[in-house]
């Protein structure tokens, strides 16, 4: 069993919540109101917050964020006109996270999930698949783990520098479903 702390209380921290407590795992939530002041207790953080709300996450805990693992989940959209990521090009927000906790191991998943798709488990009659990338083995594997348990499909997407391509097609599945030419209750899958 791995125990999460998940900072962020809204629809995709209840999903991603709901998923490893189903696999039996340890959940903990700390609400944005709480940020800073909740302990961080669990082994592994999943940062389920907006990308502009990371800095603040990140400051608040940096020293309890050493030596554990940190998921960002965050798509890094112009939220005002939708159609740009905001982190330079062939970087990432998770490259940007790794390099404010050296001492952390960061992961970039879920971004490529809606939440009514982690709710569900499916995606076209197919398990949801949730792509992870990042540098630490160990962590992949123990996240995958705790995603697989819960009833979906995980894959390791490659090294954290791959999370600049899974950013890039979370933010094409969000203007997508934005646009409505892709159902909230749809995505990309992986089919094996």
């Amino acid at each position: 069993m791995t125990n999460f702390t998940i900072i962020g209380t809204g629809k995709m921290g209840d999903a991603i919540g709901a998923l490893f407590a189903a696999g039996g795992n340890g959940v903990t939530h700390v609400a944005h109101a709480d940020v800073g002041s909740a302990p961080i207790v669990g082994d592994v953080v999943i940062l389920a917050v907006p990308y502009p709300a990371i800095d603040d996450v990140v400051a608040a805990y940096h020293d309890q964020l050493a030596g554990k693992t940190v998921v960002d989940i965050s798509n890094p959209l112009d939220f005002s006109t939708l159609d740009s990521l905001v982190v330079p090009d062939g970087s990432s927000a998770a490259a940007q996270i790794q390099a404010k906790l050296p001492e952390s191991k960061v992961l970039k998943a879920f971004n490529t999930n809606l939440v009514a798709t982690l709710a569900s488990k499916q995606v076209g009659g197919l398990p949801a698949t949730v792509l992870i990338a990042g540098d630490d083995a160990d962590a992949k594997r123990t996240l995958a783990d705790a995603v697989t348990a819960g009833g979906l499909a995980a894959i390791d997407a490659g090294a954290l520098a791959r999370a600049h391509e899974l950013e890039a097609l979370g933010f094409l599945q969000l203007t997508l479903a934005i646009g409505e030419k892709l159902a909230w209750t749809g995505g990309f899958n992986v089919a094996n």
